[in-house]
């Protein structure tokens, strides 16, 4: 860490007023070294930060959400972008060179290959040659990448827990890289803030609904970080289901051998090693559950070989807006400004 890392960093949040800009309010208030300077909140300009949140009360009672301009981010250290997918493509051209690092925790920068958003978003994209310049924010397997970085895309929270619990794998070789299943369960705060008619309390409790059949945009994501960070040319089959839970993800993935002989030693050991030098990572025999990572930036995972079907299965559990997204953005800012990536987050979740 170098002496001015430690510096105290002036920081934004364009689109603090949903659960990631919320959850981003909630950490910095605690973050030794980030002073949130800037809250915009787009439509909830003007209307008191409390009055939305109560729970932020404490800290952020006396501010009010702030009206969003370009100018309005000039001279800040790091802006964090909260914004529904598309808005990111108008706002970060504008922002660009008016502040030293921006992280957005949205899509519109996370895929590559600028063809594959009218495909699995609906819409070319506005700023295609933009998209080369951002890095791929996923401390854990892209650590180097982040270091310093000016523009990040912070990854999406299915895609971070299905790569989580495969990319081990597949870097050991131990799984085959074609025909990977990932069945994923995620709460409604995925969903975001704004009420839709899927996501209403009536229509989410006490019930399991299988979405985005063979179509989730989270798809190519997964697939582009496997390939990326292990060199294989992976294909997934990726099927989300939504579940009355506030918040959490729990990942269950399964892919074929690519060795004979493996056992549930041999694939625990190769994602304990994997993530030797990981802080967040718990790699344990016991089956994850999503609520010991409520609250945390701490992922579970573990694995098993069945020796009956002749599959491997590897299982990852997060919180979605905590690893999943505003935990997974405060930590990929850290490592780009030199802090110890650990800085201002628990690794220890919230229970009961």
């Amino acid at each position: 860490m170098t002496e001015n890392s430690a510096a105290m960093k002036r920081v934004g949040i364009v689109g603090a007023s949903g659960y990631t800009g919320t959850e981003l309010l909630r950490l910095l208030a605690g973050h030794p070294n980030f002073d949130v300077v800037l809250a915009t909140g787009d439509s909830k300009a003007g209307t008191p930060i409390a009055d939305l949140y109560p729970s932020l009360a404490p800290v952020y009672g006396d501010r009010e959400y702030d009206a969003f301009t370009p100018e309005a981010v000039d001279g800040l250290d790091i802006v964090f972008c909260g914004l529904p997918h598309g808005v990111s493509q108008g706002v970060i051209p504008s922002i660009r060179g008016r502040v030293a690092h921006i992280i957005d925790l949205g899509s519109d920068f996370r895929l590559h290959d600028p063809s594959l958003y009218p495909e699995w978003y609906g819409a070319e994209h506005t700023c295609p040659e933009l998209i080369k310049d951002f890095v791929y924010g996923l401390p854990e397997l892209f650590h180097s990448d982040i270091e310093g970085a000016e523009l990040i895309a912070a990854t999406g929270c299915n895609a971070a827990a299905a790569t989580f619990a495969l990319a081990p794998l597949l870097d050991a070789g131990l799984i085959e890289p074609d025909g990977l299943v990932v069945n994923l369960v995620t709460g409604v705060s995925g969903a975001g803030r704004p009420a839709k008619p899927n996501t209403t309390f009536c229509t989410v409790n006490e019930d399991v609904t299988a979405y985005a059949l063979l179509s989730h945009r989270h798809t190519p994501e997964i697939e582009q970080a496997l390939r990326e960070r292990t060199g294989h040319d992976v294909s997934v089959l990726f099927t989300p289901h939504l579940a009355p839970l506030n918040r959490g993800i729990i990942a269950t993935c399964y892919g074929r051998p690519a060795q004979s002989g493996l056992t549930t030693e041999s694939v625990l050991s190769a994602m304990t090693d994997f993530y030797a030098e990981s802080p967040f990572m718990l790699v344990d025999e016991r089956s994850p559950s999503v609520k010991a990572t409520l609250g945390s930036n701490s992922v579970h995972l573990t694995a098993r070989v069945d020796p009956r079907t002749g599959l491997v299965m590897a299982i990852a559990t997060l919180d979605n807006l905590m690893k999943g997204a505003s935990g997974m953005a405060v930590q990929c800012a850290n490592i780009a400004v030199g802090l110890p990536e650990t800085t201002g987050l628990s690794m220890i979740g919230m229970y009961p």
